[in-house]
C-alpha cells in the first residue's frame, strides 16, 4: 500500500523508492474485511473498482452482524451508513427513541438504514452518478483476499518506478551522531541507504523497536484477547454482503465472505481458554470443508509509543495492533500513509511534524481502541470468567465519559477527527441493551405524530428499496466484478431513483 501511494505521487525524479521484502517471510494475511475509507484510498491510486473486486475476489461490505454480544441469542447489525433522516436539526435516533418511549410501533432502528435493510436480504445497488436515490445512503466497504491485493498493488507500484530487492534485512545501520538509520544491509551483503525509512515489518518492528528500542504500550488489561485461529473454508451459498462475528466464551469468531472462499477465524484470550478448545469452537461453527490446517496467530493489543521515530515510520502491525472487530487494521496502514502525505518531509525531518504525526497517530489508535472496548464492557453476559472480567472491568476515563452522557440523553459527541461516526454508537449501543435514562428533551420539540407519519414512510421507503436491488452476487457478474467472469462486459446495476 504504501509503496503504491508514494510512487504514484512522489516518484517525480528526486525521489527513489526501493521495497526490500522477502517471500521467504509469511504475512499473517487476515485483515480481509474493511471500513468505508479504503475507497477514497483506492480512489487516490485511481483503481477502477470493479476491476480491484475482481483481482482480489472481493465482495461488497455494508456492515458487521453481532451475535451473542449483548445478551447470549441477541443479534443485531452495525451498519455503515445514516439512520433515518434528521427532522429540523434533531438527529434521527433521538426521534426513534421517543417513539418507543411513547409505545408508538416504529419498528427496529436497523429498519431505517439503507445499508442494513440491503444486507438483511443479501442485496447490493451502486447509485448512478448524480441520482437522488435511497441507494446512494448505502455506506459500503470490501471484503477481498488480502494477498490478492498485495500482489495486486505490487504490481502497480513496481510499474511507476518502484524498486523491488528480495531479501532479508541482516543489519541495520545507524548514524553515531543523531541515531538515525542510514542504511539497511541484506543477508547478502547488500546496502541500502536512505534518508526515510518505512518499517512495515510486522509484529518485530525490525527498525521502530529492535534497532531504535521506541517502545510498545500494552492495552491487554482493557482487550485481553490475544491469540487467533485462522481457517478458510469453502463457500457454502452465495457470499452474503456483511462481516459477521459472533461472541464464544473467551472471544469471538469471525466470518468474511470472499467470491472464492469463505475466512474464518476465533480470536480469544489465552488467559480463559486455550488454544485447542478454541481450534474445537471453530471447527464447530464454520460453514463449509476447510480449505487449510487451522492457523494460530499471537498478539499483545497496543501501540508503539511513537509511530515515527528518528527517520522511522511504523506502518501496519509494526506501529501495532487491535484485534479486528470493526475491521480497523487495514485503516490504520491507510490512514498512516495519508498523514504521512500531509506532514511529508524535506530532507532535514523537522521534529514539530514527527510529534503532529505521532499525536494524529495516538489519537486514531485511542479512538479505536475505546470504539472496540466498549463491545465488551457493554455486555450483560456472565456466563464465563472472560465475559465477567470485562463486564466488570474499568475503562480509559475518554470512554467512560461517553458512555456516561449516552446514557443519560442518548447523546454521542465526536472529538477531534474520530473514526467511527454517530451511527456506529448508536448500534452498538442499542444493539448491546444500554439504552439511555431518556431521549433528548430537544426531540419533544416535534409532533410526535407527524414524526410518526414521517417514519413509517422511511421505513417502507427503505424496505422497497432494498427489495428492489439485485442480489450481490448478481450486481458483481453484471459488473464484470466476478472473478470467473472474465470476459464480462455487460454495465454495472444502477438506480437513478427509488
Amino acid at each position: 500500500m504504501a509503496a503504491a501511494a508514494l510512487s504514484k505521487y512522489l516518484a517525480d525524479g528526486r525521489r527513489q523508492f526501493v521495497l526490500v521484502e522477502s517471500d521467504a517471510i509469511g504475512t499473517v494475511g487476515v485483515g480481509e474485511a474493511t471500513i468505508p475509507p479504503i475507497r477514497s484510498f483506492n480512489g487516490m491510486l485511481g483503481l477502477d473498482e470493479n476491476e480491484f473486486l475482481r483481482a482480489t475476489k472481493g465482495t461488497f461490505k455494508l456492515g458487521i452482524e453481532f451475535v451473542n454480544w449483548g445478551k447470549q441469542g441477541d443479534r443485531y447489525f452495525h451498519p455503515f451508513g445514516e439512520y433515518g433522516q434528521d427532522l429540523h436539526g434533531i438527529t434521527f435516533h433521538q426521534l426513534w427513541l421517543r417513539a418507543v418511549t411513547m409505545g408508538q410501533q416504529v419498528g427496529g432502528i436497523h429498519e431505517y438504514s439503507m445499508s442494513s435493510m440491503a444486507a438483511m436480504t443479501g442485496r447490493f445497488g451502486r447509485p448512478a452518478p448524480g441520482a437522488r436515490s435511497l441507494v446512494s445512503q448505502l455506506g459500503y466497504a470490501f471484503h477481498f483476499d488480502a494477498s490478492l491485493y498485495a500482489a495486486f498493488l505490487r504490481r502497480m507500484a513496481e510499474a511507476q518506478g518502484t524498486i523491488r530487492r528480495e531479501g532479508k534485512v541482516a543489519h541495520v545501520h545507524r548514524d553515531g551522531e543523531s541515531g538515525d538509520v542510514t542504511a539497511l544491509e541484506l543477508e547478502g551483503g547488500e546496502k541500502i541507504a536512505g534518508d526515510l525509512f518505512i518499517d512495515c515489518s510486522g509484529f518485530r518492528g525490525l527498525l521502530i523497536e529492535q534497532a531504535l528500542e521506541t517502545g510498545y504500550e500494552d492495552w491487554s488489561h482493557w482487550l485481553p484477547m490475544d491469540r487467533a485461529i485462522a481457517l478458510p473454508t469453502s463457500n457454502v451459498a452465495t457470499p452474503p454482503p456483511f462481516t459477521r462475528s459472533t461472541a464464544h466464551g473467551a472471544g469471538w469468531q469471525w466470518r468474511i465472505p470472499l467470491q472464492h472462499r469463505m475466512g474464518n477465524g476465533h480470536v480469544f484470550s489465552s488467559v480463559y481458554m486455550d488454544s485447542e478448545e478454541a481450534t474445537r469452537i471453530l471447527l464447530e461453527h464454520v460453514e463449509g470443508e476447510p480449505q487449510a490446517e487451522p492457523r494460530e496467530l499471537r498478539f499483545v493489543t497496543g501501540m508503539r509509543r511513537k509511530s515515527w521515530s528518528h527517520n522511522v515510520i511504523s506502518l501496519g502491525l509494526s506501529s501495532g495492533f487491535i484485534e479486528p472487530l470493526e475491521s480497523t487494521s487495514i485503516h490504520l496502514i491507510q490512514n498512516g500513509i495519508q498523514r504521512l502525505f500531509a506532514l511529508f518531509p524535506d530532507k532535514a525531518i523537522s521534529p514539530v511534524e514527527r510529534d503532529e504525526y505521532n499525536r494524529g497517530m495516538r489519537e486514531l489508535y485511542e479512538d479505536v481502541r475505546d470504539f472496540i472496548i466498549l463491545h465488551y464492557k457493554a455486555t450483560q453476559r456472565g456466563d464465563t470468567a472472560f465475559w465477567r472480567y470485562v463486564r466488570d472491568m474499568d475503562v480509559p476515563e475518554s470512554l467512560m465519559r461517553k458512555m456516561e452522557l449516552w446514557r443519560l440523553h442518548g447523546r454521542v459527541f465526536r472529538e477531534n477527527a474520530e473514526l467511527f461516526a454517530l451511527p456506529s454508537w448508536v448500534a452498538v449501543m442499542l444493539g448491546q441493551n444500554i439504552w439511555p435514562d431518556r431521549h433528548d428533551p430537544m426531540a419533544d420539540t416535534l409532533d410526535p405524530e407527524k414524526v410518526a407519519a414521517a417514519m413509517a414512510q422511511m421505513r417502507e421507503d427503505y424496505r422497497r428499496t432494498a427489495e428492489a436491488l439485485p442480489t450481490q452476487e448478481q450486481f458483481l457478474r453484471q459488473a464484470g466484478a466476478w472473478a470467473d467472469d472474465m470476459d464480462a462486459t455487460s454495465p454495472a446495476w444502477s438506480f437513478a431513483t427509488s
